[in-house]
């Protein structure tokens, strides 16, 4: 039969176990917090890349068509339509 001895060591033992497992819950919060955070910042700097990115497409679009328009222009002021 186990003594108020022997529990009181159990009690000791299971409070420090708990004592362990918050800790590394704790941590465990605390690493998935910094997670969160850097993949929030990478997503962040993922969305202005593309933003970025279709502002330069359509930018060079943008001239890649008003350069075409000035050509058909010059192409019929010298009469060069049909070549």
């Amino acid at each position: 039969m186990a003594t108020k001895d022997d529990i009181a060591d159990l009690r000791s033992e299971l409070n420090s176990g708990l004592a362990n497992v918050a800790a590394d819950l704790h941590e465990l919060d605390a690493k998935i917090d910094a997670t969160r955070k850097d993949l929030s910042d990478q997503i962040v700097g993922l969305r202005r890349a593309v933003v970025e990115y279709h502002s330069a497409v359509i930018g060079h679009g943008n001239i890649i068509a008003e350069l075409e328009a000035r050509v058909r222009r010059m192409e019929q002021h010298l009469g060069l339509e049909g070549h």
